[in-house]
């Protein structure tokens, strides 16, 4: 089984988009951009650029609030406005960390992405679109996008890597920590834990 940061670390190879999300369907959105984050993390290893490269391709076209909803579970609708929203902007603070230390990782520079063609019916609002990671000598992983059509376009609100969601799997330790400390809790030890991948 994967864990969250190998999950993201594949994940992040199909996952920025540079165009506009409402222009294009969810698959070539994808395949498009593919090319382009790849050249990047294949010429520039500083942590800054690929902090940049996650904030600016990657994360304007993620649906946060419903992935951070998702990945709390039942709690959320306990939590305060203020609490949800301190735990959106926590949890993206984490997902850029990781996607920026995934970035580093010099296998994914080595990497390619076949994006399989979706089929999206007009007035379809929700999608998978299907991906395969291929690096030389390793076996192929399988890498799902569940998108959402929004007022801005096409939103990933989840991905599944090996049949591992990146929002299960995250709502198991939240689960854990909410258990133990409270949605404020949560909030603090994802903090935290930002903070120290911050300094790293």
């Amino acid at each position: 089984m994967l864990t969250v940061a190998q999950a993201v670390g594949v994940f992040v190879l199909a996952a920025a988009f540079a165009v506009q999300a409402a222009e294009v369907a969810p698959d070539a959105l994808v395949k498009t951009n593919v090319e382009e984050v790849l050249s990047v993390i294949k010429q520039n290893k500083d942590k800054r650029t690929l902090q940049d490269l996650a904030e600016k391709k990657v994360l304007p076209h993620f649906d946060f609030r419903t992935m951070t909803q998702l990945a709390v579970g039942k709690a959320w609708r306990e939590a305060s406005q203020d609490q949800q929203k301190r735990l959106e902007n926590a949890f993206r603070g984490l997902l850029v960390s990781t996607y920026t230390a995934a970035l580093n990782q010099s296998a994914v520079a080595n990497a390619t992405v076949e994006v399989k063609p979706a089929q999206v019916k007009p007035a379809q609002d929700d999608v998978t679109v299907k991906t395969t990671a291929k690096r030389s000598g390793k076996q192929p992983v399988a890498i799902d996008y569940r998108m959402k059509r929004t007022a801005s376009g096409w939103k990933v609100y989840d991905v599944v890597v090996e049949n591992l969601s990146l929002v299960t799997n995250y709502r198991a330790s939240f689960a854990a920590e909410i258990g133990r400390s409270g949605i404020d809790g949560l909030i603090r030890t994802i903090e935290a834990k930002n903070q120290k991948l911050a300094e790293t």
